[in-house]
């Protein structure tokens, strides 16, 4: 793996789930973070202006002058960065992998540690998300329903569709 994929897996760790650095306030309750902290933390200027700007899912945002940097979404810690509840497509989709499916048919899709359980806008977005967990599977889940039943759905910057929970009975498994 290359250096940049490293660092941008610890990004992801240090601005997600350093639940320390959230307590102690270094990332504050709209989860940002300061640039000169993560520096400090043996990434370079440079290296985040690369990982912010080449990650395929634009997981990550700066401030408008730079001194602070946040994910987008995908936290374990309690932060609100600024979601407002859209309508969703009538369907979207979740990639996941086979191993996880017999659970999924029992649990629906939940958030585990997360705040939100991250659905995408295409199956090809899904079958890549799914990959990175081992052989892909894609499950079709029906928004249009959910919406008539009072779930709420969050978009985020980068195109990431979120919601609390998909119970059972708004998922296909074709």
């Amino acid at each position: 793996m290359d250096e940049i994929k490293q660092k941008g897996i610890l990004l992801s760790y240090l601005l997600r789930h350093d639940k320390a650095a959230f307590k102690n306030g270094n990332i504050d309750d709209k989860g940002w973070r300061n640039v000169s902290e993560l520096i400090g933390l043996g990434i370079t200027q440079s290296e985040l202006d690369e990982i912010v700007e080449t990650n395929n899912k634009k997981r990550f945002e700066y401030n408008s002058d730079k001194t602070k940097i946040r994910a987008r979404q995908g936290h374990s810690i309690p932060v609100d960065v600024g979601l407002k509840e859209t309508t969703p497509p009538d369907v979207l989709y979740h990639g996941t992998a086979t191993r996880f499916i017999d659970s999924i048919k029992e649990k629906g899709l939940i958030r585990g540690t997360r705040l939100y359980v991250h659905l995408s806008k295409d199956e090809e977005t899904a079958i890549n998300v799914g990959s990175r967990h081992g052989d892909p599977y894609v499950i079709t889940v029906d928004c249009k329903s959910m919406v008539k039943d009072g779930f709420k759905f969050y978009l985020s910057n980068n195109g990431v569709w979120l919601t609390e929970y998909v119970p059972v009975e708004y998922l296909s498994f074709d």
